[in-house]
């Protein structure tokens, strides 16, 4: 049995064959290896290719996402691969309520107990970010089984370090296997088109990715490689604002920009502009960086806006770039517009059917093109047609769009009405699963904290009075608020908030945190008590949990006080 929900491994061509022998001795029969190197040089087709040689020696391959953001929830995923139990009832000592600290640390060491029976499993964790978990700083390998088991664990990495091992640098290609990369099965170049292959693969840095995709380009359009390396130079380069260490790479690579470009204008001459293929690919920087469903991306990517034909120079340039690649096809479906994407290399197939991977550093480069409504699609997207049980990750991704969390940005702004339905749909069931299923307390807390915070800014806005132009008459009128305007709509955000503290004051007694969850009650009795009345069954319900929170805070205190 094998748990890989990653990208469907491929044989490498040529001398990619040759780089990766010389590693994998290295990686096999150590209890942890480690490979370090640049995005899109190959370390997770690296590492897949180990798993895929060497899978019939262990029990089950669990690949983890080393996303600092994800991992502790990637970590936990493997529950369901080890038949272990970590949800909160499983309680590590029934006698008393434990801390929420204490039951995050049980449901790991469930897991990690699975890792460290003689059992040998090969645990692989992709793209590690950090040393420390991003929800509690935390050491990451905490969570993994005490080296000198049969367990072995791979991981790829940026950092330079971890945990003073002392990683495998990925080199680069050498001339010889970029350019079998970049040929593919036509090899009978002359040599006016091989020295222009050897430009190409100079400007790209013999990055893998690039590499790739040019020779995707080469074998699926009618173009000689000196054609397309004009064609990329010619391609103008976007203004874009650079920032953060995730894009140092593109922003010395300017020649690399240039090639997606190149990319995006093909797929918009196939199927005209603003071409489905573009637009996934433009939505897809915004997904958490896990499998993406096409039920999903191809949803959002419908509702980003398309954009208007290019210049009269650039569809000529295209067409004669592409001539004969369109007329073969229509309207790209969803299917289709897909395919496109797999077969120039800008994203990857996962085992996990429907489900689709883009290399992160494409990812990066969505995000920073800034293309307007981009994020909102795949907000509306996760709200609309979600499963928390299939996509939690995108679940969570969406959250951070939205409230930031920490020194995040937000980067989505909702109307009320959209607000108030990702707050049903999504973020009140993702925090409850993630807290019971789990055993994630600070991190469903943390997210209905900051839900309330929203909550309680849009309340705050619906109070401010509002101008209208109509009122703008010799006539005097009293200034209205949004609230007065849109009562119906006040009522539901305000008994949303109650829904939101009420259950951060149930999900408080879980951790024996009965004065912060009396407080929240309180709240959530005022304002249900304010709308619906004292005898409405909400606040009843309501009244009930304050009234068993007010007798389990009266036995602590008393308990204190003896």
């Amino acid at each position: 049995m094998q748990s890989f929900d990653r990208q469907h491994y491929q044989r490498p061509k040529g001398g990619q064959s040759s780089r990766r022998k010389r590693s994998k001795k290295t990686v096999y029969g150590k209890g942890v290896a480690c490979v370090t190197g640049d995005s899109g040089i190959g370390k997770t087709e690296l590492l897949l290719e180990f798993a895929y040689r060497f899978h019939q020696r262990y029990k089950m391959v669990l690949w983890i996402g080393g996303e600092s953001q994800h991992i502790r929830q990637n970590y936990l995923n493997l529950q369901s691969f080890l038949e272990v139990d970590v949800g909160v009832g499983n309680s590590i000592d029934k006698s008393r309520i434990n801390s929420f600290e204490e039951q995050e640390e049980a449901a790991i060491s469930r897991v990690r107990k699975e890792l460290m029976r003689n059992i040998p499993f090969l645990v692989v964790i992709d793209n590690l970010e950090s040393e420390k978990d991003w929800w509690d700083q935390k050491l990451v390998m905490d969570l993994l089984p005490r080296f000198g088991g049969e367990t072995h664990i791979l991981i790829s990495t940026r950092l330079p370090c971890v945990m003073n091992l002392e990683p495998l640098k990925l080199s680069y290609l050498s001339g010889v296997e970029a350019m079998s990369l970049m040929q593919g099965s036509i090899k009978d170049y002359p040599i006016a088109e091989i020295d222009a292959l050897r430009i190409i693969e100079e400007k790209v840095g013999r990055l893998t990715l690039a590499l790739a995709i040019v020779g995707s380009m080469l074998s699926e359009l009618p173009i000689n490689p000196s054609r397309l390396l004009d064609t990329i130079n010619r391609m103008p380069s976007r203004d874009i604002l650079w920032s953060g260490r995730e894009v140092h790479l593109l922003r010395k690579n300017t020649f690399l920009l240039q090639l997606f470009e190149v990319c995006f204008s093909i797929f918009d001459h196939a199927d005209g502009p603003g071409s489905l293929a573009t637009r996934m690919v433009l939505v897809s920087g915004w997904f958490a960086p896990a499998a993406i469903p096409i039920s999903l991306l191809s949803l959002a990517a419908h509702k980003v806006p398309k954009k208007h034909n290019g210049t009269q120079f650039w569809r000529k340039l295209l067409h004669s770039l592409t001539c004969g690649f369109s007329s073969s096809y229509s309207k790209r479906s969803e299917v289709e517009a897909l395919s496109m994407l797999l077969r120039f290399n800008l994203a990857r197939s996962s085992t996990k059917e429907g489900y689709f991977h883009f290399n992160e550093l494409i990812k990066v480069y969505a995000r920073k093109r800034g293309v307007t409504g981009a994020a909102n699609a795949m907000v509306q997207a996760v709200a609309s047609r979600g499963s928390l049980s299939l996509h939690s990750e995108h679940a969570w991704a969406a959250c951070f769009l939205l409230f930031g969390f920490g020194n995040n940005p937000k980067v989505v702004e909702l109307r009320v009405s959209e607000l108030l339905c990702l707050v049903k749909q999504v973020i009140l069931p993702l925090a409850i699963w993630t807290f019971v299923t789990f055993s994630r307390c600070g991190a469903a807390l943390e997210l209905l904290r900051v839900c309330t915070d929203a909550l309680e800014a849009a309340d705050q806005a619906f109070l401010t009075p509002v101008e209208k132009w109509l009122d703008k008459s010799l006539c005097w009128k009293p200034i209205q608020t949004n609230a007065q305007l849109n009562p119906y709509l006040w009522k539901e955000l305000a008994l949303s908030r109650a829904t939101v503290l009420e259950t951060r004051a149930k999900l408080m007694l879980r951790g024996g945190q009965f004065d912060i969850g009396d407080d929240l009650i309180r709240k959530a009795i005022f304002i249900r008590t304010s709308i619906c009345g004292e005898d409405h069954p909400d606040t009843i319900a309501a009244r009930e949990t304050l009234s068993k929170l007010t007798r389990l805070l009266a036995n602590v205190e008393t308990h204190t006080s003896s």
